[in-house]
C-alpha cells in the first residue's frame, strides 16, 4: 500500500471508539451437494429452514434476486456451461424462485447487470438458462438488466452515509424497487480482489450507462457496453455527471483499492437480506475464463445467510482462507480485504467465533482453493 492510499484509508476509515458496539452476526447454514444432478431444491428448503424460514422474510412482498451472470454468455472456461464454472446456475436459480413464491413472495425479479443482449432474459437464454421453464415456475416472473435504465423513468439515488469511495450511488430501479433483497453468488476467487462473494456480486449493480468506459459524460449513455475499468477500476475518469465524482480522486489507480471500497460503500447503501453462494461447482484463480490460470473446481456446496459479511466470511473459510486476512496475505496479495471494510461500517462481523453456523461445520466443508 502506499503513502498516499494509506492517508485515503484513514480519511475514509471510520474511527472505532472503544464502546463501539460489534458488528452485528445472522447464522449461516452450509450445504454439501456433490452435483446440479442432487435435489437442489431440498437442499436450499433445509438450508432457509435452519435460517429461520422464508415466509416470515418474504410473505406478500417484492423479492429481487441479483444474479451473477458475470462476462456475458459468449464466455465459456474449457468449453463447459457457465453454469457450472463461473456463473450461478439455473437449477440453483429456479430452484430459488420456486421457494420463494411458495413461501408467498408478491413479486419476484431477477437483475443482473447483462451483457450481449439487452433483455436479460435473452442473456440468460444464452447463457443456458431454460427461460420458459424458469417463468414457469412463479407467475409473473420478472427480469430486468441493471446495466442501463431498463423499465423506469428515472434512476434511483443511494446516499452512503459513511462513504469510501462515492457519496451517492446512481442505480437502476429495481435495487430501490423491493423489498427483500438477495444476493446469489458463486464460490469464486476474484483476480484483483482476492475473493467474489455476496457483496463483490454487488459490484455489477452500478450502470454502465454512468460507470462503465463509454459512459455519457453529462448524462447517461444507454447504449454504453463496455465495462467500468475507467471509472470504478482504474479511476481514469469520471462517472456521468448525473452521478457524484469520486471524493479522493487520485489517490489510487489500483483496483484493489478502489473495486473494494466501492463494494463496501453498496452493502451499506443496499442492504442484502439472504446470501445465496453457490459452491457446487465453480473455478479457482479468478472470476471467468480471460483470467489466466484459472482451473475448475468442485467444492460441492452451498451456503446461505442472513447477513452477506457473515456469509462471504464463512465462503472464504471454507475456501481455504482466512476471512480476516490483509492486504498482502492470501487471498488478498494485492486488495484490501472488503468484509473487514463492511464489517467497520457496521455491515456485519467477520469472527467466525461470533457466528453460528448451521448445517455441516466448516471444517467439513472446506474446499482448499490454493494449497
Amino acid at each position: 500500500m502506499t503513502r498516499r492510499e494509506w492517508l485515503a484509508l484513514i480519511a475514509a476509515t471510520p474511527l472505532l471508539k472503544a464502546d463501539t458496539a460489534p458488528a452485528p452476526v445472522a447464522p449461516v447454514s452450509i450445504a454439501k451437494c456433490a452435483s446440479y444432478d442432487e435435489d437442489i431444491t431440498g437442499k436450499l428448503f433445509t438450508m432457509f429452514d435452519q435460517l429461520g424460514g422464508l415466509q416470515k422474510l418474504v410473505r406478500n412482498k417484492t423479492v429481487t434476486i441479483k444474479l451473477n451472470l458475470t462476462g456475458g454468455p459468449g464466455n465459456r472456461v474449457d468449453g463447459l456451461a457457465p453454469g457450472v464454472t463461473h456463473m450461478v446456475h439455473p437449477k440453483v436459480v429456479t430452484a430459488t424462485v420456486f421457494l420463494l413464491s411458495r413461501a408467498g413472495a408478491k413479486r419476484v425479479r431477477l437483475v443482473e447487470s447483462a451483457w450481449g443482449p439487452r433483455m436479460l432474459e435473452d442473456s440468460m437464454q444464452a447463457s443456458g438458462f431454460d427461460v420458459k421453464s424458469l417463468q414457469s415456475t412463479v407467475n409473473g416472473l420478472e427480469f430486468e438488466n441493471t446495466n442501463i435504465l431498463g423499465q423506469a423513468k428515472k434512476y434511483s439515488r443511494f446516499k452512503v452515509p459513511n462513504p469510501y469511495m462515492y457519496s451517492e450511488y446512481v442505480l437502476n430501479h429495481s435495487y430501490e424497487d423491493t423489498d427483500f433483497f438477495v444476493s446469489m453468488a458463486k464460490l469464486k476467487n476474484h483476480a484483483e480482489c482476492g475473493v467474489t462473494l455476496s457483496m463483490k456480486n454487488c459490484f455489477g449493480m452500478t450502470p454502465v450507462s454512468i460507470y462503465g468506459d463509454d459512459a455519457g459524460v453529462d448524462e447517461p449513455n444507454e447504449k454504453a457496453s463496455q465495462g467500468r475499468q475507467a471509472v470504478c477500476h482504474n479511476g481514469r475518469r469520471q462517472p456521468a455527471k448525473i452521478a457524484p465524482p469520486e471524493l479522493h480522486p487520485g489517490v489510487s489507480n489500483s483496483a484493489g483499492y478502489r473495486v473494494s471500497r466501492i463494494v463496501a460503500d453498496l452493502a451499506v447503501v443496499r442492504p442484502i437480506d439472504l446470501a445465496i453462494i453457490d459452491g457446487i461447482g465453480s473455478i479457482a484463480g479468478g472470476e471467468g475464463p480471460w483470467n489466466r490460470g484459472i482451473r475448475v473446481v468442485k467444492p460441492g456446496v452451498m451456503i446461505a445467510g442472513l447477513n452477506p459479511v457473515c456469509t462471504d466470511a464463512v465462503s472464504t473459510a471454507v475456501m481455504g482462507y482466512d476471512p480476516r486476512a490483509t492486504r498482502g496475505t492470501k487471498p488478498f496479495p494485492h486488495a484490501d480485504n472488503t468484509m473487514l471494510l463492511a464489517e467497520a461500517n457496521g455491515v456485519g462481523s467477520t469472527d467466525l467465533k461470533r457466528i453460528d453456523v448451521r448445517g455441516v461445520p466448516i471444517d467439513q466443508a472446506m474446499y482448499r482453493y490454493e494449497a
